[in-house]
């Protein structure tokens, strides 16, 4: 007898069906006082290859050490050796002041890199005070691919210096044809005092 919920059979003939998802979490990095957070593919457990066509981070509640520090990062196709991959990007956000008034939607063209090799921003201007973080999340597809450039897109908030909410949305690609095989995450001229990143691969449907 078949054992069926909400039209999926669970068990059929004694046999069990679970689905795993499609989500799965491949590496939890913690700051603590880190001058960078990196998930280079074959290191300390991390897979960033081809199994998975899309990969996905969640940055939870980072926290540098002082005032006006930028989140950026960068892509490596050497494992790890070198962070310099050139990209092409476009950027806007949102923001409004903690205390009312001043608000507005931007296209912010200062953040964007066309065809460079530098670090993207992707938080600006956190703040340093006990209570201001930021978070956000990240996809980049398909980055084994050694036919196509490799898209990301990333959306992130943050609590500023200047006591502002901002909200910051973040489309490129990495402008080779080789696998990506490593991200680097940091902040401009600070540490990463506190946060977590984690890295997750979402299986074909």
């Amino acid at each position: 007898m078949a054992i069926i919920s909400n039209a999926v059979t669970i068990a059929d003939a004694g046999a069990f069906s679970a689905s795993l998802g499609s989500q799965v979490l491949i590496k939890t990095l913690t700051a603590s006082n880190d001058g960078t957070l990196s998930f280079v593919d074959g290191a300390s457990g991390v897979v960033l290859d081809n199994t998975y066509p899309i990969y996905k981070i969640e940055i939870i509640g980072v926290h540098p050490s002082a005032d006006n520090r930028d989140l950026d990062f960068n892509v490596s196709i050497d494992g790890g050796t070198n962070y310099n991959v050139a990209k092409t990007t476009t950027t806007f956000y949102t923001y409004h002041v903690e205390g009312g008034g001043t608000s507005s939607l931007e296209y912010n063209p200062y953040a964007d890199l066309g065809n460079g090799t530098g670090f993207q921003e992707i938080m600006e201007n956190v703040g340093g005070d006990n209570d201001q973080t930021g978070s956000g999340e990240m996809f980049l597809f398909s980055p084994s691919s050694t036919t196509f450039v490799k898209h990301f897109t990333v959306r992130t908030t943050h609590y500023s210096a200047n006591n502002y909410n901002k909200h910051s949305y973040i489309g490129g690609f990495a402008n080779t044809t080789s696998a990506v095989n490593a991200i680097q995450f940091k902040f401009s001229a600070d540490q990463i005092a506190t946060g977590t990143i984690k890295l997750y691969g979402i299986k074909d449907s």
